[in-house]
This record gives structure tokens, sequence and C-alpha cells, in this order.
């Protein structure tokens, strides 16, 4: 299976449109992958919390331009796409302090996946909100299901950036079937060693490939990682960002070696704790 992992810079001078029609052309460009993954929050940048309200999109409808476009580059280039993730303007109304509807719409950090013929297959709304009481923490609403999306060769298993630090939803998620876990991520440069580090231990306690997806450029002031990578089950780093600037991290893997490993070195049997 070949992966491409595109680390789009996020530049405050090119609009939320200049860069959907970038990043939908550098998808077209990844026609000899199987699987191209996207970063978190490319439209509006992952600390752009000024951003959100405004840069909040449904999925569907004539307003949900991000869908659209990534629905066609995918098409195009007849790959499965997890195309990072957008603010999702929700149907329902968010819930206020006292947990009573509020007369705004939920907004949600949601990543999407679609099929090689542009369907929008999975959704995923990030379950742990970054901020500590602030940023998104208290914008957005935070989502309550793990979710997983069965391609032909492999099941992946949908995370986003803060839910990295939790290693409880990847072991639900292995339990759910997944052997390829995938992180979009607006990872912050001054704790770019803690995503490396996680990114690793995630892949090798739950014996699964990580590919994990971050930005480059600066998000409202805050420099990113970058460091996108590829893990394989066993901890060894397949393919890395050289570097913070916006460049595609390729890897060809094999999916079944992740029930291989599973197999030889059988961990995940011998839990007692669950």
């Amino acid at each position: 299976m070949r992966a491409s992992l595109i680390q789009i810079a996020v530049n405050q001078d090119e609009t939320a449109e200049e860069r959907r029609v970038r990043a939908a052309a550098l998808v077209r460009e990844q026609s000899a992958a199987d699987l191209v993954v996207l970063p978190e929050l490319w439209t509006v940048g992952a600390f752009g919390f000024d951003s959100f309200a405004a840069g909040a999109e449904p999925l569907r409808g004539p307003a949900a331009k991000t869908v659209a476009a990534m629905s066609e580059a995918a098409r195009e280039a007849r790959v499965w796409l997890h195309a990072g993730s957008v603010i999702e303007r929700a149907d329902e109304p968010a819930a206020d302090s006292s947990g009573d509807p509020s007369g705004t719409p939920a907004l949600y950090n949601t990543s999407l996946v679609f099929s090689p013929e542009g369907a929008l297959v999975r959704t995923y709304r990030k379950i742990h909100r970054f901020g500590f009481d602030r940023g998104e923490a208290t914008l957005l609403s935070a989502g309550t299901e793990p979710v997983t999306a069965v391609l032909p060769d492999t099941t992946l298993g949908l995370a986003t950036c803060y839910d990295l630090r939790f290693p409880e939803l990847f072991r639900a998620l292995t339990e759910a079937g997944a052997r390829t876990l995938v992180i979009p991520a607006g990872w912050p440069e001054r704790r770019a060693a803690h995503w490396s580090l996680l990114a690793r231990a995630r892949a090798v306690e739950n014996q699964a490939y990580v590919l994990a997806c971050g930005t480059a450029g600066t998000h409202a002031g805050v420099p990113q990682a970058g460091r996108s990578a590829v893990v394989d089950p066993w901890g060894e780093t397949l393919a890395e960002a050289s570097d913070a600037e916006e460049q595609v991290v390729m890897a060809e893997f094999d999916p079944a070696y992740a029930d291989k490993v599973r197999a030889d070195f059988p961990v995940l049997r011998d839990r007692v704790l669950r």
C-alpha cells in the first residue's frame, strides 16, 4: 500500500479558498498513491481560533466547499483521501454552560475520509479538544465516538492531533479492528519531540501502522512542528519529513505486517486490565 502525507503549509497571506485549490492540486499529483492524507484544520489553521466561526462549513450543500473540492480531487486522482479536518458547522445547536441547547450551531473539528469515487464515506469529530479551557476547548463541541474506516487493504482508525496524548482512544480503535492509525495534526514546533515520541508509542503499543500528518508554516503566530511520519507496527519510522517546510512524505507498506507482528509478539492477547 502506498501512502502520501501532504504536509501543507498554512500561509496567512493565502485565503482559505486559495488553499483549497492548492490542496486539491497537491492531492491530484498523488495519483500513484493508494491513500493520501492531509493535516488538521489546514483551511483555517489549528491555532487560528478567531477564524473558527467564520471559517466553519457544513458537510452538505452548496456551502460545503472543502467537501466538494476534496471529493473532486479524490475522484480525479482515484485515491482514498483522508482530507484532514475542517471546522464543521453542524445542524444541531451547541450546548450552553448548563448543557441546554444554545441559539448557535454546534462547531466540531471533523475529519473527512473520501473513497476513490469521491464519496464522503466516514467522518470523525475530534473527541479531545485542546486548550485547557481556552481556544478549541471552549469554541468547539466534542465528538463522542471512536471511528474506523474500512479500506480494501486495511482498516483505518481515525484520531486528530491532541487525541494522540490519550492512549485509551487508540486501544478502542484497535479493538474495533484498526490496523492503520491516521492522525492529522496542527502540532506546535515547541512540542515536536512529543509528537514524534507519541506517534511511535501509539504504533508500538497497538502494533499498528501510524500515519501522522502535520502542518507546516505558522498558525496565528504559532510555528508548526511538521515532522509528518509513517511508523510501522514495530515502531520503526519508514518515512519522515526532513523539516517543517511544506512537502510530501511517501511510504510503501504492507498492511498485513500488522497482523504478523501481532501473531509473532502477542502483547495484545496478554492484556489483563480493560
